[in-house]
């Protein structure tokens, strides 16, 4: 009786030993990276021949909305295109979040390098009625969303990608 306990627990060390070099793993957080997508706000129409205007009264009113829709959203970057109309719609959230809008031109994106760029943060991006759904549909990689309506500026679309798997939603704020 005295050798078996001893080879009882000799074994059950090796079989124990052997059970934990089978792959094990430590668990790690996913990577997480969550993009807001919004269109400028309304913007001023009485001169049609202005090819940057800036935003009306119903848009200025528009872009303090969509600061408080950010405000409990922890941003940690700002994009828009340098018109009038996307800075002016991202500045409240900027000036709340004091985080300064980077400028990006949509046509010249390289989107693997935006993705990685970007990898684990929060991103809030202000486009146009055909650069957001184009920028929505690059980061998810597949062409989703049409161009917005003209009258359309309180789609918010949001993009999660974790460890490189986009899911997507896009909901209407007004």
């Amino acid at each position: 009786m005295r050798t078996i306990k001893p080879l009882i627990a000799l074994t059950i060390i090796l079989i124990g030993s052997i059970g934990c070099k089978k792959d094990t793993k430590i668990a790690e957080d996913p990577v997480i990276s969550t993009f807001y997508f919004i269109r400028h706000a309304e913007k001023d129409r009485t001169d049609s021949e202005n090819p940057d205007p800036e935003l009306n009264q119903d848009g200025l009113d528009r872009a303090i909305r969509w600061a408080e829709v950010f405000d409990a959203v922890p941003l940690d970057i700002i994009y828009s295109t340098n018109y009038e109309r996307t800075s002016m719609t991202a500045a409240p959230t900027s000036v709340k979040k004091d985080i300064d809008i980077t400028y990006y031109d949509p046509s010249s994106i390289d989107i693997a390098e935006f993705k990685l760029v970007n990898e684990g943060k929060n991103v809030l991006m202000v486009g146009h009625s055909n650069t957001t759904p184009m920028m929505v549909n690059k980061v998810i990689g597949m062409e989703k969303y049409d161009s917005m309506d003209d009258t359309d500026n309180g789609s918010l679309f949001i993009v999660r990608i974790i460890d490189g798997i986009p899911t997507d939603i896009r909901l209407k704020i007004d």
